[in-house]
């Protein structure tokens, strides 16, 4: 089957978040896509809305077959049908865990920049964000391994976040790297959660490794989000799940979503995952392909246009890294210049911390022409920006 990835679909009057922004402005900021669903999943979801009644929800068989088949034959990895538990949400998954697992004014711990919501589960709670700052050097990220053994030891550390894949940076980390982490959590005794929702957004010939996957000690001593919300762009349908292959943290974890509520499907949440992980392979193979595409676009065209910009190499994600330290520290300042000079919306990337102060994310996953009409907005803006004068800025 052909998908039109190409269609500009209005997604005004919808109660968008993404799109409820002023007339003449391109949002590319918030990390969900501007294309329809797989038309199994709209069909699946279609006639389930076609029965009248929408009361309270058990999850089928299907819900976990098609989860565990989907990691099998997808990821190459034997995720166990009892490991799993439905939550509505990965970000709920994570404050319920956070709140569980640890005690107030306990440190988390994150590899930095990274996504900001962690930080608000962390903090909401009472707890203390220990951030690990990614190595940065040439346009690539890495870690420090004295500095994440070292704020393992730190007694007070009582629970690491993953994001694998990596976001802000699109880092696909590798089997080595994960299971190394995994070492050092064991040893200094942090359960290590891993936040896989970009899991199946690599590019074409690029796969993931499941950080329960990379060793024994990562499978004992780990809880995996997952859910099909950002694969598909089902973000409003609040499903996802949880995969805990110890019996003793799982009960943990179980009794974390139960006591918080957001453990019970609404009456589409599994319908949609089911047609997502057994249906909708061809589908998602097709939109890799384009954004790979939209990745090179916007690559090439930054590299052409915009020499003091620098996208970060990444094949993980829809979402383009940008670096513009060479043009200004201060890149929520930049960010307000661009919306408010070209009408252009992207993330001032301090938000995730870290090396994040100075740079950029944007958000690729959009039809071709209105990407080009970013990338040219972007360059409209940046060449307005380099000829004001600094208190102008």
């Amino acid at each position: 089957m052909t998908y039109d990835f190409d269609a500009l679909i209005d997604r005004r009057g919808t109660h968008c978040t993404k799109w409820d922004v002023a007339d003449g402005e391109l949002p590319m900021w918030i990390a969900d896509m501007d294309f329809a669903t797989a038309p199994e999943i709209a069909a699946a979801v279609q006639r389930r809305a076609a029965h009248p009644v929408y009361g309270y929800t058990d999850l089928p068989d299907e819900w976990y077959d098609a989860i565990t088949g989907w990691w099998r034959t997808r990821h190459g990895f034997a995720l166990q049908r009892e490991w799993l538990i439905f939550s509505t949400g990965v970000v709920p998954t994570i404050s319920s865990v956070v709140r569980k697992l640890t005690t107030p004014a306990e440190k988390v711990l994150a590899l930095t920049p990274v996504y900001d919501i962690f930080y608000h589960s962390i903090e909401n709670n009472g707890r203390l964000v220990l951030e690990c700052p990614l190595t940065y050097a040439d346009g690539a990220y890495g870690i420090d391994w004295t500095d994440l053994d070292a704020k393992l030891a730190d007694p007070q550390t009582t629970l690491m976040i993953l994001c694998n894949p990596h976001n802000p940076t699109g880092q696909i980390w590798d089997k080595e790297t994960l299971a190394r982490i995994g070492a050092l959590a064991a040893r200094h005794h942090v359960v290590v959660l891993s936040d896989e929702i970009h899991c199946d957004l690599t590019d074409p010939g690029w796969d993931y490794t499941p950080f329960a996957a990379a060793s024994a000690e990562c499978r004992a001593n780990s809880i995996t989000c997952l859910a099909p919300t950002k694969a598909f762009n089902l973000a409003g349908l609040q499903t996802s799940a949880v995969s805990v292959p110890d019996p003793a943290l799982r009960h943990k974890v179980w009794r974390a979503l139960n006591t918080d509520e957001v453990a019970e499907p609404n009456c589409f949440a599994a319908e949609a995952a089911v047609a997502a992980f057994t249906k909708g392979a061809p589908w998602l193979d097709a939109l890799r392909a384009y954004l790979a595409e939209n990745k090179a676009v916007a690559r090439d065209f930054i590299s052409r246009e915009l020499p003091a910009v620098r996208a970060v190499v990444s094949h993980g994600t829809y979402l383009l890294w940008l670096d513009c330290s060479a043009l200004t520290a201060d890149g929520a300042a930049l960010a307000r210049f661009l919306r408010e000079r070209t009408g252009l919306r992207l993330s001032a990337g301090g938000v995730y911390r870290g090396n994040g102060g100075a740079f950029l994310r944007m958000n690729l996953a959009c039809p071709r022409a209105r990407l080009q009409d970013g990338l040219e907005r972007l360059k409209q803006g940046l060449d307005a920006y380099a000829g004001t004068a600094p208190s102008a800025r």
